[in-house]
């Protein structure tokens, strides 16, 4: 039975752990699929690159206000994702072989399940350790729909891959990924619909994003809302049957109702490990499971999926696991994130909602791009900036962008929150940029100066 001073199962964000502290560690790493986990090959990563095109191929459909005439021709898809997967598979790849070419590190092409304490199956193999990182992830959650499982959809996880663009592709869902792929094809040529079960888009963003969001979709693509599926069939082509009783055909079906974790895979209560309701592992501040030596990080674990605060846990657990008499804990205090959709959205802090729900006292203030002269630039009129500041402290307690470069302005307040300055010190302690964007940061930050 192969006994390791360390196990990691996942090769995402848990690859990340492993560096020069462990040279002499005995290690083994469990990945059954891609080097570099969801994130690297088909998620963040991949539909970024998708979305500079989308990008770019929207924007010339949008020149008109600006005294100049383009045309979005076509898109030649296969060029498009094999300029991004070209790109990404040899990144996979380089990884796997360059820990399999370490001698003090065992890697597994397996799936991985609990037994007992500390004891895990990969294949035929009983595997032992000393200390377990469980960094296995998450899936595409599939909704209870009649006939789905007998029909070809797709997932997040097949959607960039496939081999033709769809002339009409149906998305069920209303989240980052239903927004985010909506833009993609829709901006590539394909018709698309989008069915959502709620009233509107995003809705765990701030109540006025999400409702500028779904407006903009509404304008721009089929938005099908409070409409859910009731059965599914294929017969060269997918029939939707709504709950409003109509139908719908498509080429294409994407789901993209959510995300779930991985825990019931890997068997995680034979290893005595406590989750949560919603199936995630529970650790303690330092990222400690119940179970004494077996650590969790990322998507399984927490449900705000976002690479970078998978990368956080791997930094602490990587930290705790040389030093345990001096253990790091984590913080999720701030856990920022962004859409990008068209526009993009970011976010980081308290929705006016949860400040409300919370009984937290607030100042809100609200600041268009239009309002500085770099939005007259780009004859914006849908972007906008909204700050929730405490009345007291006069720090910030949220802050939400929809607009342009929104993912790249919200980080000065993101900074700004990080090291406790409050809103007066972050308008008036630096000089902004005439003309740049960052004025509408400047300009909301100022609605809450002391006369």
């Amino acid at each position: 039975m192969p006994h390791y001073d360390l196990l990691i199962i996942g090769a995402g964000s848990g690859n990340s752990i492993i560096d020069e502290r462990h040279n002499n560690w005995n290690i083994a790493i469990i990945e059954p699929g891609d080097f570099g986990g969801t994130c690297l090959n088909r998620g963040c990563v991949p539909s970024k690159m998708f979305i500079h095109t989308a990008d770019r191929a929207y924007m010339a459909q949008q020149n008109t206000p600006f005294g100049i005439q383009t045309n979005f021709v076509s898109a030649d898809w296969r060029k498009i994702r094999d300029r991004v997967f070209d790109r990404i598979d040899p990144i996979t790849e380089s990884g796997l072989n360059y820990r399999t070419s370490l001698t003090n590190v065992t890697v597994y092409r397996e799936r991985a399940r609990f037994i007992d304490k500390q004891t895990i199956q990969a294949g035929k193999e009983t595997i032992t350790a000393d200390q377990i990182v469980v960094a296995a992830g998450a899936r595409p959650s599939i909704p209870d729909i009649s006939g789905i499982a007998e029909v070809p959809y797709l997932t997040s996880d097949e959607i960039m891959r496939i081999e033709e663009l769809p002339s009409h592709l149906v998305i069920i869902g209303g989240g980052f990924i239903a927004v985010e792929m909506a833009h993609i094809f829709s901006a590539f040529g394909s018709e698309v619909t989008v069915i959502h079960r709620r009233d509107r888009l995003l809705r765990e963003m701030d109540l006025d994003i999400s409702e500028q969001m779904t407006d903009i979709y509404a304008n721009r693509l089929n938005l099908l809302l409070e409409t859910e599926v009731s059965q599914v069939t294929h017969n060269n082509e997918f029939e939707l049957t709504l709950s409003t009783g109509h139908s719908i055909a498509c080429d294409q079906l994407l789901v993209a109702t959510g995300r779930i974790p991985n825990t019931d895979l890997l068997d995680v209560s034979a290893g005595f490990i406590n989750t949560s309701t919603s199936g995630h592992i529970e650790t303690d501040a330092y990222l400690r499971t119940s179970t004494e030596g077996v650590w969790a990080i990322g998507d399984i674990t927490n449900p705000i999926q976002l690479k970078h605060l998978a990368n956080a846990d791997a930094r602490v657990v990587g930290h705790n696991l040389c030093n345990p008499e001096n253990l790091l804990s984590i913080d999720r205090s701030l856990s920022p994130s962004a859409v990008f959709g068209y526009p993009p959205i970011a976010s980081v802090g308290l929705t006016e909602k949860q400040a409300q729900d919370q009984g937290v006292s607030y100042l809100v203030a609200t600041r268009p791009f239009s309002d500085t002269a770099y939005g007259w630039a780009m004859e914006d009129q849908k972007s906008f900036i909204k700050l929730l500041v405490d009345p007291t402290t006069r720090l910030l307690l949220g802050a939400h962008l929809i607009g342009p470069q929104a993912p790249t302005l919200i980080q000065q307040l993101i900074q700004g929150m990080s090291l406790g300055q409050n809103v007066d010190e972050m308008a008036r302690s630096q000089l902004y940029i005439h003309p740049a964007l960052p004025e509408v940061v400047e300009q909301v930050l100022l609605e809450f100066a002391i006369s």
